[in-house]
């Protein structure tokens, strides 16, 4: 049964950090892609970045690129997110995904299976 557990958020205040995991099982390939998406009440789920599991290449949206880096260690089943600079803007319940072969890091429905996600609150 393939299981994602997000864990990390919490409440920061601007300019602060937070580092977000994934911790997987289940899988029954080792070569896949795990994406973090992120949602705002009232807003679609927006994908934020993602990397593979073979070889750490990863992917960023526009607006996170230079603050969030994601990372994977493969003898914890568990990707990362670290969160730097964060503004009020990045306030949302965050999701890791698995991705389903083929299919883009940062479209929702390419996603095979979500985790039940982790509240980030930035906020002074």
């Amino acid at each position: 049964q393939v299981q994602l557990v997000e864990s990390g958020g919490g409440l920061v205040q601007p300019g602060g950090s937070l580092r977000l995991s994934c911790v997987a099982s289940g899988f029954t390939s080792d070569d896949y892609f795990i994406s973090w998406f992120r949602q705002v009440p009232g807003k679609e789920r927006e994908g934020v970045s993602c990397i593979s599991s073979r070889d750490g290449i990863s992917f960023y949206i526009e607006s996170v690129k230079g603050r969030f880096t994601i990372s994977r260690d493969n003898a914890k089943n568990t990707v990362y997110l670290q969160m730097n600079s964060l503004k009020v803007e990045d306030t949302a319940v965050y999701y890791c995904a698995k991705v389903r072969p083929g299919s883009s890091c940062f479209s929702t429905s390419g996603m095979d299976y979500w985790g039940k996600g982790t509240r980030v609150t930035v906020s002074s």
